[in-house]
């Protein structure tokens, strides 16, 4: 039962990471900083810290099937709708 909690953070410790960074890559290099910042916000989602805030102050956490189903719509749009590896492009040529 420890092992899966522990694996289950890791697991949302990893896309909290790269939803912020795709937050983070859409909002500084093309045009769409409004949606980088809104995927920033739902990053948020993912962190284990902020599901014990929000599961404390409003006694309501996501399931698992919101946070899957949100994952893949925010995987699905970064990588067809806002061209995620052209805006790497742009990034890596900034650096």
């Amino acid at each position: 039962m420890e092992k899966t909690l522990q694996l289950g953070s890791l697991v949302s410790w990893l896309f909290g990471f790269l939803f912020l960074a795709i937050g983070f890559i859409n909002t500084f290099w093309g045009n769409d900083a409004g949606y980088g910042l809104f995927i920033i916000l739902l990053s948020f989602a993912y962190f284990p810290p902020m599901t014990a805030i929000l599961q404390e102050v409003t006694g309501f956490s996501i399931p698992l099937a919101a946070k899957t189903i949100l994952g893949l719509f925010i995987i699905w749009s970064a990588l067809g709708v806002a061209e995620l590896f052209d805006k790497i492009d742009l990034m890596l040529l900034d650096f």
